[in-house]
């Protein structure tokens, strides 16, 4: 793959219940602004509506008021959760969202992550993927323009059409979620959409990637469309700092309040149960980097290794350090990491290389050149103080 590798990050967010909410989501727009200032290509934006730490609830609202402070980053929903929205409301929304960003606006969508928001809405939850497939199915016809009718247990369409033509063409690029099952795979093919694997770096999201995008090739087969690694998004949990001492003394900040959050509360499988040092269990599984910007290198370098290409890796925004290390952890992954997989230096080393080896002839021909030019003085004007002078201290040099 020959693509230019992408950075962003996937804002679920997660903001511990200690702090003031509003503050924290407007620390959440200046994350995008600081991530647009060190050059990020992606933001995505989650939607929940329970339990506490994730407290955004529209990511259409939080995208709208991102773009306008923002110029060029692309915004998308991480994800919208299908079986919460009529499919006609929600494509209205994100159609104009399109335009309002001037197609910067990415569409990703799910079957809704956290079992308790859909109690709390009576939807069934051994439902939910057979409800994001229906909505999917009416979703991606109307982005493009279509007219769609059709009749489910949930929705109803009637002759529906969006009444405003897509910024985009021929529609805002879509994404799927995809953890270990084959259900985003599946739904990534059948209709030619983007793959957003979020649990990239746990155990069986990683033994999974290889599978699931083999899945997404199939159906897209199967269904004659086409599935492109440009479209498929890793995610994984990065914090890093000069030293790994100093990015492990960071996290005394945080990482308790989001270990407890994962394990407690949405009971995620993601460190074993009892373990001495929480930490060393996530750094050693491959999950989480904790460490250098040489060792966020090797995780994307193992991932890029593991699936044969993907198109970007989305950094998991966390709140694990503080405000001014986390925003340095970014700068620092932006900086020194994104260039190893941009080609960004590789005209500028062997423009350094090449000198380094011929530096002996090309001083050796300055030397000559500006010898020649004090010689030509002297036997023009003579051999003054100031002409004697610059041949001195040249020799000397």
């Amino acid at each position: 793959m020959n693509s230019r590798m992408r950075f962003g990050a996937f804002i679920a967010p997660f903001h511990t219940t200690r702090e003031n909410p509003t503050l924290a989501i407007e620390r959440d727009f200046q994350l995008v602004q600081w991530l647009e200032a060190q050059g990020y290509d992606e933001a995505w934006i989650g939607e929940h509506h329970s339990a506490g730490f994730e407290i955004i609830a529209s990511p259409e609202l939080f995208i709208a008021t991102a773009a306008e402070r923002t110029r060029h980053i692309r915004l998308g929903t991480g994800v919208a959760s299908l079986p919460y929205h009529h499919p006609l409301m929600l494509a209205d929304r994100i159609n104009q969202l399109d335009h309002v960003t001037r197609g910067r606006v990415m569409f990703g969508v799910g079957p809704g992550a956290l079992p308790s928001d859909a109690v709390m809405m009576g939807i069934e939850i051994a439902r939910q993927r057979d409800m994001m497939d229906e909505a999917l199915d009416v979703l991606v016809p109307l982005l493009r323009g279509e007219t769609v009718t059709r009749r489910t247990s949930w929705f109803t369409l009637e002759n529906a059409r969006l009444q405003m033509t897509p910024y985009s063409r021929p529609s805002v690029e879509m994404a799927v979620a995809s953890q270990v099952s084959p259900t985003g795979a599946r739904a990534a093919g059948r209709h030619g959409i983007g793959l957003l694997s979020f649990g990239a770096t746990t155990a069986g999201g990683f033994n999974a990637l290889n599978s699931n995008w083999a899945i997404a090739e199939q159906m897209a087969k199967e269904h004659g469309t086409r599935v492109d690694r440009a479209g498929w998004r890793l995610v994984g949990p990065v914090h890093i700092a000069e030293t790994r001492e100093k990015a492990r003394e960071n996290l005394r900040f945080g990482f308790a309040d989001w270990l407890f959050y994962f394990t407690k509360v949405v009971a995620l499988p993601i460190a074993p149960a009892d373990v001495p040092d929480p930490i060393d269990s996530l750094v050693e599984s491959g999950f989480a980097v904790v460490g250098t910007p040489d060792d966020a290198v090797a995780q994307i370098s193992r991932l890029a290794e593991k699936t044969g290409g993907f198109g970007c890796f989305l950094q998991m925004a966390h709140n694990w350090a503080d405000w001014e290390q986390t925003k340095r952890s970014y700068e620092l992954f932006a900086r020194y990491v994104a260039p190893k997989f941009q080609d960004l230096n590789v005209r500028r080393d062997a423009s350094l290389e090449w000198a380094r080896v011929n530096h002996d002839e090309f001083i050796g021909r300055a030397n000559k050149a500006v010898s020649a030019r004090i010689a030509q003085h002297i036997e023009e004007k003579g051999a003054d103080n100031i002409a004697a002078e610059i041949a001195k201290n040249y020799v000397k040099s």
